[in-house]
């Protein structure tokens, strides 16, 4: 993998998170302290003149304590031979022990932030948090997407300060 200017970074954007998914993870990598999920749901693009992604948490999700927490979280993008460990991933609670031993997938430290990627993974998109907010029903100009929420628990959304990508050349201008 290689370093990818935010500029040069090249993707089908809705196929990579409708279709392959990412792992999200926040936390620290040096004190073990992090916790990763699945995510299907979110962007990139530029906020406040900077590269940004943005990332949903449901509060009932694990991960929600950890991107509260830290300051930094990471996106990874994977092959399609490792599909079976995001669908596990993205089932399991972190809450109810080491999921991430179940998969073939390993941690490793990023670059630049201090959550960790993964080392089987295609593409790592380090990010820094810099807004957040809390999805208000009452807002939703759809009212379709309410049925998103059977259990009134409205996602949080995070913005991040893309400061690092990597990547194959397949993400590559």
């Amino acid at each position: 993998m290689k370093t990818i200017a935010a500029n040069d970074f090249v993707s089908r954007v809705n196929n990579l998170w409708d279709k392959q998914w990412f792992l999200l993870t926040a936390g620290d990598y040096k004190t073990g302290q992090f916790n990763t999920m699945t995510v299907a749901w979110g962007y990139f693009g530029v906020m406040w003149g900077m590269p940004a992604a943005a990332v949903v948490v449901r509060p009932t999700r694990f991960t929600f304590g950890f991107i509260n927490k830290y300051d930094t979280f990471t996106l990874c993008a994977f092959d399609k031979k490792y599909k079976k460990e995001l669908l596990l991933l993205g089932t399991e609670s972190g809450r109810d022990g080491d999921k991430i031993a179940k998969t073939r997938l390993n941690i490793a430290a990023s670059k630049k932030v201090t959550a960790p990627g993964f080392k089987e993974a295609k593409l790592i998109i380090e990010c820094r948090k810099i807004y957040w907010d809390d999805f208000k029903p009452e807002n939703f100009l759809d009212k379709s997407i309410e049925e998103k929420y059977p259990e009134k628990d409205y996602h949080r959304i995070y913005y991040g300060s893309i400061l690092n990508i990597r990547g194959t050349d397949e993400f590559r201008k």
